[in-house]
């Protein structure tokens, strides 16, 4: 089993854990507003949405892994794309 798709244990077992390498687009939203947002303002999910349709990379299932997510904006950072809007 990958760690993403792990059981959760200790408190609240049962209960699932957010994992940063797949996370649904509305959780990666959430994630993403409350760790500081594009520059203080929230992320939505149709600004998700429009990077997926833009290239972003997404998992097999179409959950979204931060860390992947995170290079593919610094990657279009640096080609002077919008990333993120």
């Amino acid at each position: 089993m990958t760690p993403e798709h792990a059981p959760s244990s200790g408190p609240g077992q049962g209960t699932s854990r957010l994992s940063p390498a797949a996370l649904g687009v509305a959780d990666a939203a959430r994630v993403l507003t409350r760790i500081g947002g594009a520059g203080g303002k929230p992320i939505t999910e149709e600004m998700l949405r429009a990077d997926i349709d833009a290239g972003a990379p997404t998992n097999a299932n179409g959950t979204i892994n931060l860390v992947h997510y995170a290079a593919w904006l610094v990657k279009e950072m640096s080609v002077g794309g919008a990333g993120g809007d």
